[in-house]
């Protein structure tokens, strides 16, 4: 057995001394009520990295999944696509709106106003938030349980998220601007700043609280359509003078159906008239309309948890939730940002068109065939592939030869 020399035992005890000390000084001069550990009242970080997106929870801390009990369909398919592509959710039960009393509605809501459903519809959605708030979670993803996506989902968050940085981190070589200089102040920023390519995209600073940037309310990564801020069109000039109006434009986008496949809520402004196919362009938030699939930061639960539970309740959640990103209605603007086409959309399955939605009516007919619009490789429809191990998936919307 090999013996240590005294001397160096001696040197080894000395170090440990004056480590000991000055690590004893510098906790004694702390300021009051200050500590080495973090303060459990911070909201967790999700890690910066782009590599975190490959994570079970896509790079957000927790994905919240809001469903009826009752539907137990599509708990069941959400479970096997969330298990054949490595993502976890957790569960916030939907809400029967008959049984949320008139005293429990902000003003000016009441059943005499809003439709059972949609109070139900809000409940939940406010529950998802509470979830955020008080767990103390940098950020989460929302989605609804019809939701469906494509296999490739986490490559196109990694690109989603340079997109992001693109637009809201300052620049690498000038901190305090921005590739988008009607960011931070729109009305003093006139006409519309010229697209960035996925291409060539700018050198901004690194993030560190999230992989798509430090400073954002909501992504609203899944809805049934929405517009570009365009101060060019008159038809909404004057709306898009008080949003941020930069857009990140990404082609040759594989995961993108052709555009005979697309369906765009602006006949005005209908990206196909601009651009090749097989573009996905991330844009700030201008009339959106439902709540498929959105993310909040922690800053943004409780702008949402404020607003929509405690100081006004006066529509759908879904529109209530534009009016906080567009600044309408007395909302004050949230920092939000969206996609086109989305990345989450509405899965529907072959059956009674009525079957489709437990808040407002579908169509009577029968579907022959489910499908999912403007999402190629469907998790829900390629079920049986993932299954099996199989990887020549079913592109819903291929290419024309």
């Amino acid at each position: 057995m090999r013996t240590i020399p005294t001397k160096i035992l001696g040197q080894s005890a000395i170090v440990g001394c004056v480590v000991f000390s000055l690590l004893y000084l510098f906790i004694l001069r702390q300021p009051p009520g200050s500590t080495l550990l973090i303060s459990k009242s911070e909201p967790r970080q999700s890690g910066a990295s782009l590599g975190n997106i490959e994570n079970s929870t896509l790079g957000f801390e927790r994905i919240y999944v809001v469903n009826l009990p009752s539907r137990t369909d599509r708990r069941d398919g959400l479970v096997l696509m969330s298990s054949l592509t490595g993502i976890k959710l957790d569960w916030i039960n939907g809400v029967d709106g008959d049984a949320v009393p008139d005293k429990a509605l902000p003003q000016p809501a009441s059943h005499e106003t809003i439709k059972s459903a949609n109070i139900g519809s809000w409940r939940a959605h406010l529950n998802a938030l509470q979830a955020v708030v008080e767990n103390n979670l940098g950020s989460a993803l929302i989605l609804e349980d019809d939701a469906d996506w494509d296999i490739r989902i986490k490559k196109q968050l990694q690109d989603f998220a340079l997109t992001s940085r693109a637009l809201l981190q300052p620049l690498s070589s000038t901190p305090h601007s921005y590739a988008d200089p009607t960011l931070r102040n729109p009305q003093m920023t006139p006409g519309m700043p010229e697209e960035i390519s996925f291409d060539r995209l700018p050198s901004t600073v690194s993030p560190t609280t999230s992989p798509y940037g430090d400073d954002w309310d909501v992504l609203w990564l899944g809805h049934c359509g929405t517009e570009f801020p365009n101060t060019k069109l008159p038809s909404r000039a004057d709306q898009s003078k008080r949003l941020p109006r930069g857009r990140v434009v990404h082609t040759n986008d594989e995961t993108v159906p052709e555009n005979d496949y697309l369906h765009y809520m602006s006949e005005e402004d209908d990206p196909r008239k601009t651009y090749p196919p097989h573009t996905r362009i991330t844009h700030h938030v201008m009339g959106s309309i439902c709540s498929l699939g959105y993310a909040v930061s922690q800053r943004g639960a409780r702008r949402l948890l404020y607003e929509l539970g405690v100081r006004k309740f006066d529509g759908a959640f879904d529109v209530m939730l534009r009016d906080t990103c567009d600044g309408n209605n007395d909302r004050p603007r949230g920092i939000c940002l969206t996609v086109q086409p989305q990345l989450f959309n509405h899965h529907r399955p072959a059956g009674h068109g009525s079957y489709h939605s437990d808040i407002s009516e579908h169509e009577e007919k029968i579907f022959e065939k489910p499908e999912t619009e403007m999402i190629r490789w469907s998790t829900r429809m390629n079920l049986l592939k993932l299954i099996k191990g199989e990887s020549d998936y079913d592109d819903q919307w291929p290419d024309q030869i």
